[in-house]
């Protein structure tokens, strides 16, 4: 009797425990899963980026390592030439000499952040030492301003013209015009000194909207990825700050500009007028912006300058452009030359305490 008392007390036991521990199991079967589960999918997201040496397939494939040459094509030591523009660059605060001129800093920022260095092109200078300076340069920009006639215009007409016939004469040479830069590009090719139209797009941030037939295939706009392409056309990541520009209409309807520039992008102003915002010569390795790229990442002073990091990325990616450009130039200057030139041999002035207009120039006078 006793036996079988203590046989019943054993299977209750067990029955006990076998229901205490499935009770247990039914409480942790769930969290046991899911730290499985999302042990597995954090190893397999540490294993989709691997290091060169930890991909086995790259290591089989590279053999041992080395640095290739460099393409003997390009030129990895590029400088590029800026015109300065009249004035000082803050309403004459830094210096009101009537000779004075002067670089804003982005603009030589601009450069630099893709790997070349400035040669400040004076543009009062006598023609033979600008002429000079030119033969140091593997490419030339022109900057924003307010500048359209008398001695400055002048001097964009010829330097122009002296980059037109060197990429004529078969040697690559870049320019990049920017704002005012491209409004004159305007006035000589076109060869009609009343051909700007007025927009308000005063410290406006803008979207810029594609040409339907547009082809970016070697234009700066190659490089940009499809997310970027597509955030330019909804979203505002670049700077206008002009009065004056050119309608598609009129820039179609003018022979001389329509046969020398493909029209990329256009904008609208504040009006919702629209205007051309941004060109590529037919034949040559020139761009002209209405907008101004190198503001975005180098500039404080207008309270709409787009600093996210798409409009950051815009900057670089033009600026890379250009510079890639310029490394595509024959011109081997004399290394002492171009040194005695740089415009490591001036100083900029902080001009961003006023809380407008450049944060930084270069003033020659």
């Amino acid at each position: 009797m006793l036996k079988d008392t203590n046989d019943s007390s054993s299977s209750y036991n067990r029955m006990i425990s076998y229901s205490n521990i499935f009770h247990v199991w039914k409480c942790l079967w769930i969290p046991l899963i899911i730290f499985f589960f999302s042990k597995a999918f954090c190893n397999s997201n540490a294993q989709s980026i691997l290091l060169p040496h930890q991909d086995r397939s790259f290591l089989r494939s590279a053999g041992v390592s080395s640095c290739p040459m460099p393409d003997p094509s390009l030129y990895f030591r590029p400088v590029v030439g800026i015109l300065t523009h009249p004035g000082d660059g803050a309403s004459g605060r830094l210096n009101n000499a009537t000779n004075a001129s002067y670089i804003a800093a982005s603009y030589v920022k601009f450069v630099e952040s893709a790997g070349a260095r400035v040669i400040p092109l004076i543009y009062n200078e006598p023609k033979e030492i600008l002429a000079e300076k030119l033969n140091l340069v593997n490419g030339v920009l022109f900057t924003g301003g307010w500048a359209k006639t008398g001695l400055y215009y002048e001097t964009v007409q010829e330097l122009f013209k002296r980059a037109l016939e060197k990429n004529d004469a078969g040697y690559h040479f870049p320019v990049l015009a920017i704002c005012l830069g491209f409004e004159l590009l305007n006035m000589i090719v076109s060869k009609d000194k009343n051909i700007l139209e007025t927009f308000n797009a005063l410290d406006q941030a803008s979207t810029l909207q594609f040409m339907g037939s547009t082809n970016i295939e070697g234009t700066v706009f190659q490089r940009f990825s499809p997310d970027l392409l597509k955030k330019l056309t909804t979203e505002c990541l670049v700077m206008q700050n002009h009065h004056y520009g050119i309608s598609p209409k009129r820039f179609l309807e003018t022979p001389a500009l329509s046969s020398f520039f493909k029209i990329l992008t256009t904008s609208k102003d504040e009006n919702d007028k629209v205007y051309v915002s941004t060109v590529q010569a037919q034949n040559y390795p020139i761009t002209g912006f209405q907008w101004h790229p190198e503001k975005n990442a180098f500039e404080w002073g207008l309270s709409m300058i787009p600093h996210s990091e798409d409009a950051v990325q815009v900057t670089q990616h033009v600026a890379n452009y250009f510079i890639s450009e310029a490394r595509k130039s024959m011109n081997r200057p004399s290394a002492r030359k171009v040194l005695d030139n740089l415009i490591y041999n001036y100083s900029p002035t902080y001009c961003g305490k006023a809380g407008k207009g450049y944060d930084e120039v270069y003033i020659f006078a």
